[in-house]
């Protein structure tokens, strides 16, 4: 019987320990869209043999990771103060969760003591757990669409088994809501609230896999550098001008607030943005403003974003 595409599944946990399988349980479960995983992501190595004849040598393989990918929707728990399912790949992506009951969860960026999640991959019948997963995100809105998080994350690899995932319970992920005018609101860009068409931010984390002789095999997150893009309705000068701030050093506030209600609003802030290089874009024959940014800390450091779900 063949294995069926539509039938896989990933439980995702925090990891106490670094590497050590937290083992994920039912309620682990995450709803995701756009699940892919590299089994094997090695360093090929060809032994290159000298030889009376043609052909090729064996090929053996380094540095044996696993990469797995997933996007989720952008949506709360369904009760504030409560961290989303998802809330442990934001942890494995550089952040810290602040928690304040029954009011909020807030993930800030974080220099040290990175969190670490275990992954159990189901394809169908065969399982493959990824232990030290960490990785990077980025979000994404676009006007009439559900606005999601990927996460993109690399692990230790396993041996993979054939395991069954039985049966799973999903929760603490709400319906999502479309990014659009009532659902998306509170949106500033250097205090001026434009007409908004899409929003993004990366946290760009780089990403680096060590297996040292006598060390840890250990995925670390050496740097960040997070970034974005909103595009907006282009207006006159008089009225904002995003150029001069471009071209000049000054930075500024970038907010926005997508969800209605308690438990499913998730409030994105960038204090310390720095727009680039603006160009113009068409949308239905109107001309739109694209705007990247950069996002900045300040001297206190792990401030440059943060992301609240209230």
């Amino acid at each position: 019987m063949p294995f069926l595409t539509r039938k896989r599944t990933i439980l995702l946990k925090t990891e106490s320990t670094y590497g050590t399988d937290a083992a994920p349980a039912a309620a682990d479960a995450l709803t995701v869209r756009s699940l892919e995983i590299s089994p094997i992501d090695a360093d090929v190595v060809d032994r290159d043999l000298v030889r009376p004849y043609l052909g090729n040598s064996t090929q053996l393989l380094a540095n044996i990771k696993v990469q797995c990918n997933f996007e989720v929707e952008l949506a709360g728990s369904g009760a504030a103060g409560t961290a989303p399912r998802w809330g442990p790949a934001m942890l494995a992506c550089g952040t810290s969760a602040t928690t304040v009951a029954t009011t909020s969860v807030t993930y800030a960026p974080v220099s040290s003591s990175f969190s670490s999640a275990t992954v159990h991959y189901f394809a169908d019948g065969i399982k493959h757990a990824v232990t030290g997963w960490r990785g990077t995100f980025e979000m994404t809105g676009e006007l009439g669409q559900i606005p999601v998080i990927s996460f993109t994350g690399t692990g230790i690899y396993s041996t993979p088994t054939d395991t069954a995932v039985g049966s799973v319970t999903y929760g603490n992920q709400a319906d999502p809501l479309i990014f659009t005018q009532g659902n998306t609101t509170a949106f500033s860009l250097f205090s001026y609230s434009g007409c908004l068409s899409s929003f993004s931010f990366a946290m760009n984390n780089e990403i680096q896999y060590r297996e040292l002789i006598g060390c840890t095999k250990e995925v670390l997150i050496t740097n960040r550098k997070p970034s974005g893009q909103v595009m907006i309705e282009s207006v006159p000068i008089a009225t904002k001008d995003f150029f001069s701030i471009a071209t000049g050093t000054t930075t500024g506030n970038l907010t926005l607030t997508h969800g209605t209600t308690a438990g499913n609003r998730v409030v994105f802030t960038s204090a310390q943005t720095d727009i680039t290089s603006p160009t113009y874009g068409d949308m239905n024959g109107v001309i739109m403003l694209n705007l990247p940014y950069v996002s900045l800390p300040t001297t206190a450091g792990n401030n440059e974003f943060s992301l609240a779900l209230t």
